[in-house]
């Protein structure tokens, strides 16, 4: 029963990355590099790659990052993987992690296939704009918030009951 649940939450791991990977796949066939098409009057679609972290962060390194980014990844997702197996009975934890796996692993896979994560979704305030993203960062945010707004309630939730 245990392995059942498990792969429940592998299985939404593995929707999120196919969701990433053909939404990745979609801007980059129709999609020019750097050319914003407005979507929404506060948001285009904006094919770039960032070969850094969130924020382009060591975006400007000589090319090590892609590979660290790359092993960072695949040790975070193996332990997720650990975690999910370990805490099945936390539905809302597994969910998170889940969301987060499928990212992580998202983003990986472009770390590999083009050195540099693929982000499109370019969302703006007048002249101001978000960093570019994607799905997969997407889904990592989710499943971070969900963490945190999990722990909150369980804090909150002991703190009430012990008064």
């Amino acid at each position: 029963m245990k392995s059942l649940t498990l792969l429940r939450y592998l299985a939404i791991a593995i929707i999120v990355l196919l969701l990433d990977q053909l939404s990745k796949w979609s801007a980059l066939s129709n999609l020019q590099m750097g050319v914003p098409v407005p979507v929404l009057p506060f948001m285009n679609w904006l094919l770039l790659f960032n070969p850094g972290a969130a924020f382009s962060f060591l975006a400007e390194g000589s090319g090590w990052q892609r590979w660290f980014f790359t092993i960072l990844g695949l040790g975070a997702s193996i332990y997720i993987i650990w975690l999910l197996n370990k805490s099945q009975s936390d539905k809302l934890l597994c969910i998170a992690l889940s969301l987060i796996l499928g990212g992580a692993l998202g983003n990986v896979m472009d770390r590999v296939m083009y050195g540099a994560v693929v982000d499109f979704i370019d969302l703006y305030y007048v002249n101001w704009h978000w960093p570019a993203f994607n799905i997969a960062d997407s889904a990592i945010c989710i499943g971070a918030a969900l963490i945190i707004w999990g722990e909150l309630r369980k804090s909150f939730g002991k703190s009430a009951q012990s008064h």
